[in-house]
């Protein structure tokens, strides 16, 4: 079966009960577990991993290549800050998703730049949970092609 990486960063271990007006009330393992279910229907056997720690994410994102075919990335606050993970992406050549709960572009200022962004094949924001599973079909359709 393809693999894929779903990599959370920093507080998404709150999910469901960190500012739920803003994030929802969908819990992290709600969320992998969805994951992992959507993934199936596509054939894809979807690895879920969190931290808090940017060292970390950049080690998880140095693992993927040659193990995952792509990766699903809500890198939490290290979007807007985080040039080691904008590095670790470009160097394992692999197509990102970026996913965001939130719309980022309507939030506060600092929260409108993105570092990964730029290389990522796209960003999902906005739309919740189920961000990830339309992260996931993108990510899906984009292995498809290759």
């Amino acid at each position: 079966m393809r693999s894929v990486l779903v990599l959370n960063g920093p507080n998404l271990n709150l999910l469901g009960t960190r500012q739920p007006e803003v994030y929802g009330s969908t819990t992290l393992n709600m969320v992998e577990d969805a994951c992992v279910a959507h993934g199936a229907t596509m054939g894809l056997d979807v690895v879920c991993f969190q931290s808090n720690h940017e060292g970390d994410l950049i080690d998880q994102i140095h693992k993927a290549k040659g193990t995952h075919l792509g990766i699903v990335l809500n890198a939490g606050a290290y979007t807007h800050t985080s040039i080691a993970l904008h590095d670790a992406i470009a160097s394992v050549e692999l197509p990102v998703v970026e996913v965001h709960l939130s719309n980022i572009h309507a939030r506060e200022d600092f929260r409108h730049r993105s570092y990964i962004a730029p290389v990522a094949i796209g960003q999902i924001c906005g739309f919740g949970a189920k961000g990830y599973l339309l992260a996931l079909d993108a990510l899906n359709a984009r292995l498809e092609e290759m």
